[in-house]
């Protein structure tokens, strides 16, 4: 019997690959499907060479009960155990290469005990379209089987709606035909058994097998299970009341409308929540107090101005944002437990927020932007800023960016976007600049406040 469409004849080095003497014991564990290559259009499945495995004596081949079923449908064809033990031999033995699935049939090289493999193929009667039609509905109907199907497996109710709806899923001794290229005219021979045996572990792991075989692809079925699924649900919903129907004339007549009530007074911002209790593995109570002011005097501004004052904010000026509504003076075991909370969150350590927060109380959003982001200014406010200063007697500044440094080193001054001017500290020889004085548009102005003058 010549190889059919797409099937390949193997040659010296793949019969030498898998020759009768390789066995490679694998457990129960290993009987994972192989990985499969599916053909263009779904209807045809080649799967790797099932590895050799170890089974028990009278241990079921296939785990699944559908798997089984196939093997039941194979032995109730051969009147020989000896050549079922053949067979089942040479499939635990890694006898069996690649097998490929399509509707109605499945066909393998079986290595025998010649150097040439062995062509073994069974076929199995596929469904009318009339029977799929029927299977189908009937499948749809129940979204539990649809389910079932999703997840690999094939419950005994789902076989049973198929019967019930006159259609026999799974085969039956007369469902089956097997050949094979070997001299041996026994129904089946030992390489189809082989085979056979070899195919209930592909239907344990993958009932969607089977229903190729019976003639319908995975995709193809899913799609049209989803579609019957959806006209199935939309036919047992109850039908809305149909609306009473009103003259266009009279839903457009001028009508008298009362005027809408006022709206409620806006109520006063509101102050700290009351203390929540310290319960022991629970959050800072403090903590969580900031936390609800905090939403609380947002849902007010939003309410007295549409606005929401934390639009467009990142995670990390969030979080700036949070640690500065804190004390200012000093840090408190509330405080730094916050510092430290916001920090990790962030992906920053405590020394990176607390600069942060000395850069939002000085200028906000802006501030922190002008302490992260060097820019180039253009030409105005910023090139008058060097001769002001030295108008007033102060060394010649050194340039770079929106930056202007002292030239011993301790002062900087940073031009903002906003057209503010915002004061920096160091220590000498440092590049560790800390914000400092509140921003003004002088560049003089707020050098001196940097003094303290």
């Amino acid at each position: 019997m010549s190889p059919g469409p797409g099937a390949r004849t193997p040659d010296a080095r793949t019969v030498g690959a898998r020759g009768p003497g390789v066995r490679t014991p694998v457990g129960r564990a290993g009987s994972r499907a192989p990985a499969a290559r599916p053909g263009p259009d779904g209807l045809r499945r080649t799967f790797e060479a099932v590895p050799a495995r170890t089974s028990a004596e009278g241990e079921p081949f296939a785990d699944s009960w559908w798997g089984r079923a196939w093997v039941d449908a194979l032995e109730g064809l051969s009147l020989d155990e000896g050549r079922l033990a053949r067979g089942r031999a040479y499939a635990d033995s890694g006898h069996v290469a690649a097998i490929t699935v399509t509707p109605g049939r499945v066909v393998a090289y079986v290595h025998g005990s010649r150097p040439r493999p062995y062509r073994a193929e069974i076929r199995l009667r596929v469904f009318t379209e009339s029977g799929w039609d029927t299977l189908l509905d009937a499948v749809a109907a129940r979204p539990g089987h649809f389910s079932a199907l999703l997840a690999r497996t094939m419950p005994h109710a789902l076989v049973d709606t198929a019967e019930g709806a006159g259609v026999r899923l799974l085969p039956a001794v007369d469902d089956l035909d097997p050949t094979c290229s070997c001299p041996d005219r026994a129904l089946p021979c030992k390489h189809v058994a082989a085979l056979c045996y070899q195919t209930a572990r592909l239907l344990d792991t993958d009932p969607f097998v089977l229903l190729l075989l019976r003639g319908r692809g995975e995709r193809e079925l899913l799609d049209e299970l989803a579609r019957r699924n959806a006209e199935h649900a939309a036919r047992e919903r109850p039908e809305a009341p149909e609306a009473p129907s009103v003259a266009a004339r009279e839903a457009l007549a001028e009508r008298y409308l009362p005027p809408l009530p006022p709206p409620l007074p806006v109520p006063t911002l509101p102050g700290r929540p009351p203390a929540y209790p310290e319960l022991p593995g629970s959050r800072d109570p403090l903590a969580l107090d900031q936390l609800a002011t905090d939403a609380a005097a947002r849902a007010h501004a939003i309410l007295t101005t549409g606005r929401d004052p934390l639009a467009g904010l990142s995670a990390w000026q969030d979080a700036v944002r949070l640690a500065a509504a804190g004390p200012t003076a000093g840090l408190t075991a509330t405080t730094r437990a916050l510092y430290r909370e916001l920090a990790y969150a962030t992906g920053r350590n405590t020394t990176d927020l607390a600069r942060a927060v000395a850069a939002w109380r000085q200028g906000g959003a802006e501030g922190l932007a002008v302490l992260e982001t060097p820019w180039d200014p253009p030409a105005g406010p910023f090139d008058r800023a060097r001769p002001a200063l030295a108008a007033a007697d102060f060394p010649r500044f050194t340039p770079w960016r929106n930056h202007l440094t002292h030239p011993g080193g301790a002062l900087q001054l940073r031009f903002g976007r906003d057209n503010l001017w915002y004061g920096y500290e160091a220590d000498p020889g440092s590049e560790d600049w800390w914000p400092r004085a509140m921003p003004g548009t002088d560049p003089v102005g707020v050098l001196l406040a940097l003094l303290g003058r």
